[in-house]
């Protein structure tokens, strides 16, 4: 998308006209600003405590600042105050809105029958009570758990013999087996459910998990692959650091084993898959899921938005998501080599430099390198545009690329002295449109002309930052499945101004706008690669087949939105669009530009986002890779205050 030139094309979606129900604010609505005052006060002991809090905010960051930020004081995800407040004021209410009735159940099939397995039981005696305590408690009664005696400690040992006195749903086994995958295994091939769960008993589930999991089963018959959120829960059974997670985000996936604990399979694909295997340690059921997805389709694989799971003293509970050991890197690697392997992908697997435990997969390039033609509109500002070729021609590891220079009517004699000097240079083209400016018709124009396989959109206000942002951005772009690629973009002050696109209320927003480089992102989703809707077309690289396919840019959005438009209708022909952060370039774009402040340009960005809503409706305010439970306007992983839709088959 471009809005207007910084040079001549400045990509950005924020800040502008905050538009929602065609009432424009300047700010944010005055509603939430009311109600994160209420909230705030609930946080911080009433009013002179957020007072406090409030004088020290306006001190160092203004009055708009205040106003724009209000409702995020202390209320991250991280804070244990604001996500208990949080639970109080919508969980409840929520589910139990929703919540299927005794009667619904009562009506399920037996076949509907789930079985639990305690395995690879690492976890304390007080902790593997809770973790049998809360399947005892189940509000859905159709369920088995097979547990283990051998591996339990004596305290667990006898609670669970007294508990299957009593309740014949506990299947109590003595197998004397040496590996936890055999002894999974072996449970496994005696289960009578329909659907299976491998648990672990460093965590409990939610009272309801089993009968919201059967009610998304039963609306999504095609289910074999069901994943819920989670978070943390402490000695005294406070709850904090929710992990609201992504619809099936493939990429991120391989990166980082984000579904957790509590999956569900269908039986008939686990034993197809043979259960567990040896040799995966603290990976073994990352590697069993690996392998079930290699059988399956994205319909096949579910997610449900809500808290199910609450477990003790997980590694991973802070946004940076610190390094939690070699050994589970390894495990975790040898298992996605060994899923890249079987499905034939010639890739290398490290450890993600920012997160270490974590995974970067490096995708092999083709030999010879497929060509890549580098667009780049511009008009006047030689000062941008020259810093930009010469960052490229000298950092680039790439080889096999050229450039097309667009001019769209410099009259700057500078930069027309410096045009017709590229123009004797070979792997640089200049061609020239003289119309008003149309950032769509540019690029289209170029692109008809170009002659790589690869197609690369860049800002002129770009600055190449590290030598394999192409070979990146080019190794993602040429595998079959993938349309768009997107990189990570820097303003100068080393703070993120592109991250990804969310379309989550109508207006689509960079992620983690304004980061800084030292923060990992919620759950390390600022440094992994993974899928999005939309990239920003400010640095995006794409086969020409599918730039043609999609129908190029449509030079209807001559402005703003174009490049959503584009990964949208990339993204309707079943093509995944991903975000990588190893592509890093700086985008001189002011990090201060402020909002859309002319008539006619907010009439302009208006037209054009009513357009784009028009064309994609739904789409426009439901992305699968971010969380209803999170703040959509943000779009910075904070907490919705009220959620935006907590189920979406009963909504």
């Amino acid at each position: 998308m471009a809005d207007g030139f910084q040079g001549l094309c400045s990509n950005h979606i924020g800040p502008a006209p905050y538009v929602r129900g065609g009432i424009l604010y300047k700010i944010v609505n005055i509603s939430k600003v009311l109600q994160a005052v209420r909230m705030n006060l609930k946080l911080h002991g009433g009013f002179f405590g957020f007072s406090v809090k409030l004088l020290s905010f306006l001190r160092r960051q203004g009055i708009g600042a205040a106003l724009t930020r209000l409702s995020f004081l202390d209320s991250s995800l991280q804070s244990g105050r604001a996500y208990q407040l949080w639970i109080s004021k919508y969980e409840t209410f929520f589910s139990r809105k929703h919540l299927p009735s005794d009667a619904r159940v009562s009506g399920i099939e037996p076949h509907s029958l789930v079985s639990l397995i305690l395995a690879n039981t690492t976890g304390t005696a007080d902790q593997l009570i809770g973790s049998i305590e809360s399947v005892s408690s189940q509000s859905y009664p159709y369920w088995e758990l097979w547990i283990e005696l051998d591996t339990l400690p004596e305290k667990a040992r006898e609670y669970s013999l007294g508990l299957a006195a009593i309740d014949s749903r506990f299947k109590i086994g003595a197998t004397q087996r040496d590996s936890h995958s055999d002894i999974a295994n072996s449970a496994l091939d005696k289960a009578m459910g329909r659907y299976v769960v491998f648990l672990d008993g460093t965590g409990r589930l939610h009272r309801d998990a089993l009968r919201w999991v059967i009610q998304e089963i039963t609306l999504n018959p095609d289910a074999c692959f069901v994943y819920c959120d989670e978070d943390q829960i402490d000695n005294d059974h406070q709850r904090f650091a929710p992990h609201f997670k992504p619809d099936w985000n493939p990429d991120l996936f391989l990166a980082s084993d984000y579904t957790g604990i509590f999956t569900v399979f269908d039986m008939d694909l686990a034993r197809k898959l043979g259960g567990f295997r040896a040799g995966y340690r603290s990976s073994q059921q990352y590697d069993f899921s690996l392998r079930a997805i290699e059988h399956l389709n994205s319909v096949n694989i579910r997610h449900i938005p809500r808290v199910l799971y609450h477990s003790y003293g997980y590694a991973e509970i802070s946004d940076r998501c610190e390094a939690v050991g070699s050994d589970k890197f390894r495990s975790a690697a040898d298992a996605v080599i060994d899923h890249l392997d079987r499905t034939g992908i010639n890739a290398i697997v490290s450890e993600a430099p920012d997160l270490p435990s974590y995974r970067r997969i490096r995708y092999a390039l083709p030999s010879p390198l497929p060509k890549i033609t580098l667009i780049i509109p511009t008009r006047n500002k030689l000062e941008l545009l020259q810093r930009c070729i010469h960052s490229i021609r000298v950092k680039t590891d790439y080889s096999n690329y050229d450039i097309i220079v667009v001019d769209n009517g410099s009259d700057d004699m500078p930069t027309l002295s410096y045009l017709e000097s590229l123009r004797g240079e070979g792997e640089v083209h200049v061609i020239r449109d003289d119309g008003t400016f149309n950032f769509s018709r540019l690029n289209n124009l170029a692109v008809k002309q170009a002659s790589g396989e690869l197609i690369g959109l860049l800002n002129n206000d770009l600055e190449v930052m590290n030598a394999d942002w192409l070979s990146e951005m080019a190794s993602h772009a040429m595998r079959p499945e993938i349309g768009i690629v997107g990189a990570r973009l820097w303003y100068p002050d080393d703070t993120i101004q592109h991250a990804g696109v969310i379309l989550a209320d109508g207006v689509p927003g960079h992620v983690y706008k304004g980061l800084a480089r030292d923060c990992k992102g919620y759950f390390g989703r600022a440094v992994l690669t993974q899928n999005f809707v939309a990239v920003t077309a400010a640095c995006m690289v794409l086969r020409k087949s599918i730039y043609i396919e999609a129908g190029g840019l449509d030079e209807t959005f001559a402005v703003a939105f174009n490049d959503i438009d584009l990964c949208l209708r990339v993204r309707s022909l079943g093509y995944r669009n991903l975000w990588t952060p190893y592509a890093e370039l700086y985008h001189h774009e002011s990090a201060s530009r402020g909002l859309e402040n002319t008539a006619e340009k907010i009439s302009r960005y208006l037209q054009e986002l009513a357009l784009l809503r028009e064309r994609w409706g739904a789409e426009m305010f439901v992305d699968p890779y971010y969380n209803p439970n999170l703040d959509p306007r943000s779009k910075d992983f904070s907490l919705a205050w009220p959620p935006v839709r907590f189920d979406r088959s009963a909504g």
